[in-house]
């Protein structure tokens, strides 16, 4: 008889006795019964605040906020990482500087000749283009003339 005292009257008054907060619009799900048969959901993560660079983000974020720097400076990672790339180019530029100042006379003599063959054809060709155009046509004339003769001989 004492158990069935504490029994609610209705289900209207059991549900009322399980929402412990009155603003809640959500209605309670089915599984909380209790029914060991079915499996139970969990929440989902959001994979984005579940990511380790969000997180560290986030964190740097609160601690630029604590100290009051504003959003508009740069991380300390992205500065580190820039003064890297600077350093890396100037090495660069160095160290190519250095390889043309300990190029071989060889290489250089080379460089020169190379240096002046390209003049002598850029001379030629001013000249072959300021030249009569009759005396063009003549040369290719000259060239077919030999190419097919060289052709017949063989």
């Amino acid at each position: 008889h004492k158990q069935l005292s504490f029994l609610p009257a209705s289900m209207y008054t059991e549900i009322q006795w399980e929402r412990p907060d009155s603003g809640n619009i959500l209605s309670h799900p089915d599984y909380i019964d209790g029914n060991p048969d079915l499996i139970k959901p969990k929440k989902l993560l959001n994979p984005v605040k579940a990511s380790k660079s969000h997180q560290e983000l986030h964190r740097e974020l609160l601690m630029n906020h604590k100290r009051g720097l504003g959003v508009e400076s740069k991380p300390e990672l992205q500065r580190v990482l820039e003064h890297r790339r600077r350093n890396q180019l100037i090495r660069q530029k160095k160290e190519e500087e250095e390889a043309k100042k300990l190029q071989s006379p060889f290489e250089k003599e080379l460089l020169k000749r190379h240096q002046r063959l390209d003049q002598l054809e850029k001379e030629q060709e001013k000249q072959e283009d300021h030249a009569p155009e009759f005396i063009k046509v003549k040369e290719n004339l000259r060239r077919t003339s030999m190419v097919t003769g060289d052709e017949k001989a063989a």
